[in-house]
């Protein structure tokens, strides 16, 4: 038995209770913050992500160390692609530049399963790069959670 509090939405997911787990994710995520997005996930939890295979927060927290390390300027947008009683697909985008001054767009799917409590006991994701000039960018608000206005992925096309 987990004995951590509960981490709404529960499932069995809804549309606008999935919808709203894919927001939580984004917006933690665009923290950057290692330790306060390895808590979104089981104590056990197992990752594919690239060629990484993280179990357990503590992996998972490290290697989003290093990950937030490399990638400066970050931001992300997630959204619903698909759900069911407790899994959730969502497709996302994110633009980040690395220590030379070159532009990213990274694209890519997840698949979520999730727990009882709404901790996430298993992350799939696959993720492809490309490298885009920096007037090519698309996510140009402040460090930090997408602002409310901002487009979606959808809206922007992508």
């Amino acid at each position: 038995m987990n004995p951590e509090a509960p981490r709404l939405p529960l499932p069995p997911f809804t549309r606008e209770s999935a919808i709203l787990k894919v927001r939580l994710a984004e917006d933690a995520w665009n923290s950057r913050d290692p330790q306060r997005v390895s808590m979104a996930y089981t104590p056990d939890s197992r990752w594919r992500n690239r060629s990484e295979f993280p179990r357990g927060r503590e992996e998972i927290r490290q290697m989003l160390e290093r990950k937030w390390a490399r990638e400066f300027e970050y931001r992300l947008i997630k959204e619903l692609w698909a759900f069911d009683s407790h899994r959730i697909a969502v497709r996302f985008a994110y633009e980040y530049r690395d220590e030379a001054g070159n532009w990213f767009r990274a694209y890519g799917n997840e698949n979520w399963e999730f727990d009882e409590l709404g901790y996430m006991a298993e992350r799939h994701a696959s993720i492809n790069d490309l490298q885009i000039l920096a007037d090519e960018r698309l996510f140009h608000w402040p460090l930090g959670r997408r602002p409310d206005e901002h487009a979606s992925l959808s809206d922007l096309g992508l």
